[in-house]
């Protein structure tokens, strides 16, 4: 049964916001009566009253976002809706999207927050309320097998690469290098089609291609990426468009900033066993407090 509202719950939200410098966004965005019916305008009132957060995150993202063998949430953007539910002391509801479908979800409101590895881009600015600072970044790449000799992305065109439909990536590997997408709705069908050898190799976010062919079960132990990464972007985790500059943007916006400025999502990072992030450790020497 879901919680209801308490004093205590508006409380712990209010002290997130003032940890973050952010309160007077908070009290400016709290909607008047008349005002309860615009879309978005009240939901950082509804989710404390509630006392539900539905997050988007993805199942089959290893090591961000996947299932474990007893079938629970796990990942290093598992842990940061955790922190988020847990700031406000309100349950948590994980709702599995894919980059195919986890923008409708939020635009439709079928979600309240979506952390699923999207990167940020300006197309997806205009659909959903991506939220600063960003919390990750990636470029892309290719993993082939080790036996196919690639040594440059000009030798790429004309040549089929395995997909994952929706990725901000598909566009600007065929404009710029001339490749040909052959799209998929998941990684499992990827996965499947690259050790079939459908396609000559899989363009995917390089850090993630680094986790794989670190696996310790040696699955891609064949395989390797022997191309310079292209377009690190940053990833933005995402309110609908209407909050992103009300209570529950700005909300989140501060618990973002505070990861960085702890060293948070360093920390989460390393417990994924993901290799340390180049843009995490710049954030974090940015943000941090330099004064003991």
């Amino acid at each position: 049964m879901p919680k209801l509202f308490s004093p205590r719950r508006a409380l712990l939200a209010l002290a997130a916001v003032l940890a973050i410098g952010t309160a007077p966004a908070v009290a400016q965005q709290a909607p008047a009566p008349q005002a309860a019916a615009q879309p978005g305008g009240d939901t950082m009132q509804r989710i404390l009253r509630d006392g539900r957060l539905r997050v988007g995150v993805r199942a089959d993202y290893r090591p961000w976002g996947f299932r474990n063998p007893e079938g629970q949430f796990v990942g290093m953007e598992i842990e940061m809706a955790r922190d988020v539910a847990r700031t406000l002391g309100i349950q948590l509801e994980f709702v599995p999207v894919v980059a195919a479908n986890r923008m409708q979800f939020l635009a439709q409101g079928q979600i309240d927050l979506m952390i699923a590895t999207m990167s940020d881009t300006a197309e997806r600015r205009g659909i959903v309320g991506i939220v600063h600072p960003n919390y990750y970044s990636s470029g892309f790449n290719v993993i082939m097998p080790r036996n196919v000799n690639v040594r440059e992305w000009t030798q790429l065109r004309g040549r089929q690469l395995c997909a994952i439909q929706g990725a901000w990536y598909n566009r600007p590997a065929t404009e710029r290098f001339g490749v040909e997408i052959v799209a998929f709705t998941g990684i499992a069908e990827v996965e499947t089609a690259l050790t079939q050898r459908r396609c000559l190799g899989w363009i995917y976010d390089d850090n993630l291609i680094a986790v794989m062919l670190a696996d310790p079960s040696r699955r891609w132990a064949d395989y390797h990426m022997p191309l310079p990464s292209q377009s690190d972007t940053p990833w933005g985790l995402a309110v609908r468009l209407e909050d992103r500059d009300r209570a529950w943007g700005r909300f989140m916006s501060g618990m973002v900033a505070n990861w960085h400025r702890t060293g948070q999502l360093l920390r989460w990072e390393n417990e994924a066993g993901i290799a340390e992030s180049a843009f995490l450790r710049r954030m974090h020497e940015a943000m941090k407090d330099h004064v003991p």
